[in-house]
């Protein structure tokens, strides 16, 4: 299959000749599926960005040209940056042990779910990714490998590496690197819900000051949540987990859990989920499992309910509209999608821009900030976050976080 190529850094195209492998039929009789059918093969390739057409060509592409670039590199290596592709390209580092709504499958499993990712990267931010699985689960081995691998990228993008292990790899790895590092299950999750949340306040005249939330999950995801509307300030905010409410009074909590409750939860609540949504001005899952119609019910008037497990909401959206202003999901199929896609390409694009050092929570207050406004004038219940197919998404999530990495001062161009 030839296929026409499109050079990012130019206009002109070339002819990459690809040709899938790996694509042979089994020959087994078994029922058509579209899902098997897209995947064979895999869904990535690597093309060429410059034509080689002649002697001429290969010379400058590979040896002898190729010394010239190396050997400037040797003596600047911030040359790196201009004359390869490592100022735009991401690694996606998974150990393949949450992956998705599959748990820990293992790396071999997980690398469809990378390259999707990867994919996503370049349809919606045009940032090159490569999905790297990793045969450990040991976080140190972890961190040492990528670090070996960091001079190849401009970026490492963590995905599906279970809780707690991720937070500590988050850490570390920033703390060796120069280069942004970024666990999406946690920030880019986080960076949409704060977008949507922001939204749905304004439409109810309301500020995130005046809310207070419980949040259904204290893995990755809710943890990083919770953090970050803390941040950008939210009047009170709670997490349970599988036990209840996370809070001070509990002796059976790890590490990250006991930061969490020092943070979080100021009004001192205890119990479970459902006690602690009575009066509740927000609920937020990432959990799975059902939230009791009644639990819902209890809620403040014009409360907002953002279930967004996958495949099955924790409370159904034909159940959450019933009480609440705002309903927002995980789901393509009902309006209000939280999708990490609104937020990381954009993130990591206008963090390559600049040739960022790290992620700040200011770059990623930044990226919500464009996010919500986006939706603009067209704010509705229906309508608080935009879809992923919005054109103006990426620009305007690069554009405000390259503003904020050079205001504060991680920029290095």
């Amino acid at each position: 299959m030839a296929a026409e190529i499109v050079n990012p850094r130019s206009d002109s195209s070339i002819d990459s000749g690809i040709q899938r492998t790996g694509a042979a039929d089994t020959g087994a009789d078994e029922p058509f599926d579209p899902a098997f059918a897209l995947h064979r093969g895999g869904k990535m390739a690597v093309q060429a960005t410059v034509p080689i057409r002649d002697k001429d060509d290969l010379s400058l592409a590979y040896t002898p040209g190729v010394a010239k670039v190396c050997s400037a590199i040797a003596d600047n290596p911030e040359l790196v940056h201009d004359y390869t592709w490592k100022s735009q390209v991401v690694a996606v580092v998974t150990d393949g042990t949450a992956v998705l709504g599959l748990g820990d499958i293992g790396p071999e499993a997980s690398l469809p779910v990378m390259e999707g990712k990867a994919i996503l990267f370049k349809q919606f931010g045009g940032v090159d990714a490569v999905p790297i699985a990793l045969a450990t689960t040991d976080a140190d081995e972890i961190v040492d490998t990528v670090v070996r691998l960091a001079p190849s990228f401009g970026g490492v993008n963590l995905e599906d590496i279970s809780a707690p292990r991720c937070f500590e790899i988050e850490r570390k790895l920033q703390e060796r690197l120069d280069i942004p590092v970024f666990h999406d299950d946690q920030h880019g999750t986080a960076v949409v819900t704060l977008a949507a949340l922001r939204n749905a306040a304004k439409l109810s005249g309301r500020t995130l000051g005046d809310l207070r939330g419980v949040i259904s999950g204290a893995g990755a995801a809710g943890v990083a949540i919770a953090k970050f509307l803390l941040e950008a300030g939210i009047g009170d905010i709670a997490v349970a987990d599988r036990k209840g409410i996370v809070s001070r009074d509990r002796d059976d909590l790890t590490e990250v859990k006991r930061e969490l409750a020092e943070l979080t939860n100021r009004a001192g609540l205890s119990g479970s989920l459902e006690q602690a949504l009575a009066g509740a001005d927000v609920f937020i899952g990432v959990s799975g499992g059902t939230v009791p119609e009644a639990a819902v019910a209890s809620m403040a008037p014009g409360a907002y309910v953002f279930a967004m497990a996958n495949p099955n909401p924790e409370v159904h959206p034909d159940v959450a509209h019933k009480y609440a202003a705002v309903v927002a999901t995980g789901r393509s199929d009902f309006p209000n999608q939280i999708n990490n896609v609104l937020a990381f390409p954009g993130i990591f694009a206008g963090a390559l821009q600049v040739r960022a050092s790290r992620i700040t929570e200011g770059m990623k207050i930044a990226a919500a900030n464009a996010l919500a406004d986006v939706v603009g004038d067209e704010l509705a219940a229906d309508y608080v976050i935009p879809s992923p197919f919005d054109e103006r998404v990426a620009p305007a999530v690069t554009a405000a976080v390259a503003a904020a990495a050079r205001a504060e001062g991680v920029a290095r161009r």
